[in-house]
Formats: C-alpha cells, sequence, structure tokens
C-alpha cells in the first residue's frame, strides 16, 4: 500500500515532478495525478501501482508503512503522530 502522500513526499525527496515519476513508471501523468489526488491509501488497477511503487524503489525510495520499522540503510524522514496538534492561522 501506499497513500497519496507518501507519493507527494517521495517526489519531493527525488526532487522530480509529476512527469518525470510518470515517465519513470511508464505510466501517464493523468495517472500520477488521480492516484496522487487520492484519500488515504492509493486505488487504481494493481498492476499500475506496482510500476510506480517499483519505479520509486529503483530511484531510492523506501516506503514505509505504519507501525513498520525502515530496515534500510540511508536518510529519510517518516511522519508521526505530532505531540500536539497545530492550530490554525485563521
Amino acid at each position: 500500500m501506499i497513500t497519496a502522500g507518501q507519493m507527494r513526499a517521495a517526489r519531493a525527496l527525488l526532487g522530480i515532478d509529476q512527469k518525470t515519476l510518470a515517465e519513470m513508471a511508464g505510466v501517464s501523468v493523468p495517472t500520477i495525478q488521480r492516484m496522487e489526488a487520492s484519500k488515504g491509501n492509493v486505488r487504481g488497477v494493481i498492476d499500475t501501482l506496482a510500476k510506480v511503487v517499483e519505479a520509486l524503489d529503483r530511484a531510492g525510495i523506501e516506503l514505509i508503512g505504519e507501525h513498520v520499522p525502515s530496515v534500510a540503510l540511508g536518510r529519510g524522514v517518516r511522519l508521526k503522530e505530532p505531540d500536539v496538534k497545530p492550530t490554525s492561522l485563521s
């Protein structure tokens, strides 16, 4: 499983745009756009999702599931539950 937020964060870590990710995965830009617009886990054709995950893996991205430790070496970031919820700036 991969979330839309993980996809956007992976692209940010790689410094690539949606077009580049689409080319790396062999899928269309609208497919990447739909995936990244998802709420929560990305839904779609399993084969297409696998292509995107494999492309990110080849580029050096380790997707870490919730409550799963990272087993690879290297730098990265991980989203966790904040100790304090941020307040809105309205």
